[in-house]
């Protein structure tokens, strides 16, 4: 983790990622240099919207937050702190895909977060330095620390119910994997994976990351042939809602720490739909081929 102290900017901005890979050296990586805020600032561009949410402070606090709360369970934070992002960044999926506000976020306001989270453990006797990857500074959605958080709690939650994404994100291998796939924009899809997810984890299933690789493997092939839009058909989301939600930033409070935060409540999932694909991906699961990772002889 950074020792250096961080000084956020009063409001978020946007950094364009080929300015922010600049200032990403091995130094800045590995936690020994810290960055040069000022030269960030200049390179990044203004939102050219003054509204609450882009106020880089209720951000900053939900960090530090997560940082004392999970310093021994790193991994932990995910689920604690994806729902909370997502609550306190209100913003529609075309804001929220511009990977200048992301960049921003990890040079400018949390790099500390992003150097916490996802320094590499190392090995006992491993005297090389240990380094942060630049994707989890500029990375796509699915890598980099903060959009990933957001995105989790985007593409799996019902409606205003963060549940189902608090429980995608207990577990590494399912927001890594399956939040590079095209089918969780299906929202019966992503519900779906989220509760044969927890059928596997009250069974007490063994290798239960490796279950779910092989089961989103399962699902991105077959939805290469079928629908699922047509087989589990859902209603369109409710756009006013949504940015009723969005426009009561102005005003809302903030986030809970100790209960989940409510979403907008633009519309839930069709459950017949959830029922339908949570059985076909529970034999996916039951026949998804797990990887070997018995080592051939020497």
């Amino acid at each position: 983790m950074s020792r250096h102290h961080i000084e956020p900017p009063e409001r978020l901005a946007l950094l364009p990622t080929s300015l922010a890979s600049a200032f990403l050296t091995r130094g800045v990586r590995e936690g020994r240099d810290a960055l040069p805020q000022v030269a960030i600032l200049r390179a990044s561009t203004t939102i050219e919207d003054d509204a609450v949410r882009w106020i880089a402070a209720p951000v900053r606090e939900i960090v530090e937050e997560a940082m004392c709360r999970f310093d021994t369970n790193r991994t932990g934070a995910d689920a604690w702190l994806a729902p909370r992002l997502h609550a306190t960044l209100r913003m529609t999926r075309a804001e929220a895909a511009r990977p200048g506000l992301w960049n921003f976020l990890a040079l400018c306001v949390a790099p500390d977060y992003v150097l916490w989270r996802h320094m590499p453990s190392g090995r006992s006797g491993d005297t090389a330095r240990r380094a942060v990857s630049s994707p989890r500074f500029v990375g796509p959605h699915h890598s980099q620390a903060f959009a990933r958080l957001w995105w989790a709690a985007e593409m799996f939650r019902d409606g205003s119910d963060y549940g189902p994404a608090e429980t995608a994100c207990l577990n590494q291998d399912m927001i890594n994997t399956a939040l590079r796939l095209d089918a969780i924009d299906h929202r019966p899809t992503a519900l779906a994976l989220v509760r044969v997810l927890e059928g596997l984890a009250d069974a007490g299933a063994t290798r239960l990351g490796d279950r779910v690789n092989a089961l989103c493997t399962a699902v991105n092939t077959a939805g290469s042939t079928l629908m699922y839009e047509v087989i589990a058909p859902d209603e369109a989301p409710d756009h006013a809602a949504l940015a009723e939600w969005i426009d009561d930033a102005e005003s809302a409070p903030a986030v809970p720490w100790n209960r989940l935060p409510q979403g907008p409540q633009d519309g839930t999932a069709r459950r017949s739909s959830c029922q339908v694909l949570s059985q076909m991906f529970e034999q996916f699961a039951a026949d998804a081929p797990l990887r070997d990772r018995v080592r051939p002889a020497e």
